[in-house]
């Protein structure tokens, strides 16, 4: 080999080392994305979505089926078969009993987003009654946010504040404080979360309801969690009128739980379609 053809050969190497090395950066950077935290807040719901799985962890389940049921204290209850699609945020459900929900209507209630519209159908039958399907509009999304609330702790938009540490019946909390960016200057809702510092789970939160203009009175929402698959859910939940001491009332608990929760059950964009 001359001089020339060897000088060649090595540039060639170099140029393959050099590439090699870029790409190796690249794949770790990806793998281990650089996290700037506003405050201590922000690091420890990080540190809580870590613990019960993150939003990429939920994706890739591709969608849950499961059934909700939820009392109040006198009695009433509503039944129905929640089923989710995570990308696209898609969501239905069949209530099978609804003393609750649009309780006047009659029969088997269907509510659906399908990404786009919200519809409601009774007995096969599409409702178009503007008030039933602004309930609608108010059901989907939010049983969909309750279901996936702490993947969604670290969506954009969100401001964290860290307040205090407390104890309460020999258990150690550190309170932090969640708010949204606001769209024309309208309330948002407002969470203040107590993570066990034992644990690192959330027992209790309050939280405010700013669609229904319940923002000076808060609800206190205490929990029980159940490990499935990859994720610990929150799937026993009891909640009732607060204060923002977190001070527990004696007035009864509306009950809320999750169960047969199954993922990755192969739905389409059908299902989701009036």
């Amino acid at each position: 080999m001359n001089i020339k053809t060897f000088a060649i050969a090595s540039g060639i190497l170099l140029l393959l080392i050099s590439c090699k090395n870029a790409s190796e950066k690249e794949i770790k950077t990806d793998r281990v994305p650089a996290i700037t935290f506003q405050n201590k807040g922000h690091e420890l719901i990080y540190q809580l979505v870590q613990k019960v799985g993150d939003y990429q962890t939920l994706r890739d389940k591709k969608d849950v089926v499961y059934t909700y049921t939820y009392s109040v204290p006198d009695g009433k209850t509503d039944i129905s078969n929640e089923k989710y699609i995570f990308d696209g945020e898609l969501s239905y459900g069949e209530y099978k009993q609804h003393q609750r929900t649009l309780p006047h209507l009659e029969g088997t209630l269907e509510q659906g987003f399908n990404g786009e519209e919200f519809w409601l159908k009774l007995n096969g039958i599409n409702i178009t009654d503007s008030i039933a399907l602004k309930r609608v509009a108010f059901a989907r999304p939010t049983n969909f946010y309750w279901f996936s609330m702490f993947q969604k702790l670290l969506d954009p938009g969100l401001k964290y504040e860290y307040l205090d540490k407390k104890t309460i019946d020999n258990k150690t909390y550190d309170i932090v404080k969640i708010s949204f960016e606001s769209k024309n200057n309208r309330p948002t809702d407002i969470y203040q979360l107590y993570i066990n510092e034992t644990s690192g789970l959330v027992d209790q939160f309050l939280f405010t309801v700013a669609d229904f203009g319940v923002m000076e009175t808060p609800f206190l929402m205490q929990l029980e969690y159940e490990k499935i698959e990859e994720l610990l859910i929150p799937t026993t939940r009891r909640y009732k009128k607060s204060n923002w001491d977190a001070l527990v009332t004696d007035e009864p608990w509306i009950k809320v739980s999750w169960t047969n929760i199954k993922f990755n059950n192969r739905l389409s964009q059908a299902d989701f379609e009036k």
